[in-house]
């Protein structure tokens, strides 16, 4: 199967936020945000504005908050490379960081509160339940063959190997899937089945399902989608090869 982007995924992979400090220089130079050093991340916000601070490659340390610096820190500051001075907390920021398709790491979004960060990640999440994980594409991305051999699926009893049920819409031409143990990772697929992606594909092989019908249902699985369905008047999926390019 070609290693194109999935086109079924949607948003972002592995959401987290991360508490950062906006700081400042009294010489003008550009604002740097830092992690504050662990030993200090029971601070409340409202205690970092405006104190000073020892910025680092990798990490900030207050110098005038609740607590003095211990020791450790300090020799922890002189160890690290590339110090860069002191300067003034201006904010308390969390950041939104996720996984691209591709696995690259990215800085979704900046707010000012933990509260605002959990909603911006709630409301980005697709979470089971929370959101459609049903699509409907154009039939144009399988051949006739494999068409009909999806019909005959439908008609009989679907091998339970398959992780699947394929099921007829009434009065209508479509035919449905209907995916099991979603999402189709090797993770989730070994908790749920004890079994890896390789071995679900290996299964749908040697049962002779075509290619651009493994494919497709291989990146809906991976997707979680639980529910598609092929439809000649449906439109086709952008980034999905249609019949004759797979």
């Amino acid at each position: 199967m070609p290693h194109s982007p999935n086109p079924f995924l949607r948003g972002y992979w592995n959401l987290n936020i991360v508490r950062t400090l906006s700081i400042s220089y009294e010489d003008g130079s550009p604002t740097v945000w830092r992690n504050i050093h662990p030993s200090q991340q029971h601070f409340p916000d409202e205690a970092l504005i405006a104190c000073s601070c020892i910025v680092t490659s990798s990490f900030a340390v207050i110098t005038n908050g609740l607590e003095p610096v211990s020791a450790e820190v300090l020799i922890a500051c002189n160890a690290e490379e590339g110090i860069n001075g002191e300067g003034t907390i201006g904010a308390v920021i969390y950041a939104i960081h996720g996984e691209d398709f591709d696995g690259r790491l990215v800085h979704v979004a900046d707010t000012y509160s933990a509260e605002a960060a959990r909603e911006v990640a709630k409301r980005l999440s697709f979470e089971t339940g929370y959101y459609s994980r049903c699509w409907e594409i154009s039939s144009a991305h399988i051949s006739s063959e494999t068409g009909q051999y999806l019909a005959n699926l439908a008609d009989l009893a679907t091998p339970e190997g398959f992780l699947f049920i394929a099921f007829r819409i009434p009065y209508s031409p479509a035919i449905g899937v209907k995916l099991i143990c979603t999402p189709w990772t090797n993770k989730n697929l070994a908790h749920a089945q004890g079994i890896s992606t390789e071995q679900l594909r290996q299964e749908h092989r040697n049962k002779g399902m075509p290619d651009d019908l493994a494919n497709i249902l291989e990146l809906a699985g991976q997707a979680d989608v639980r529910i598609l369905i092929l439809d000649a008047d449906a439109p086709a999926l952008a980034g999905l090869p249609l019949a004759e390019h797979w």
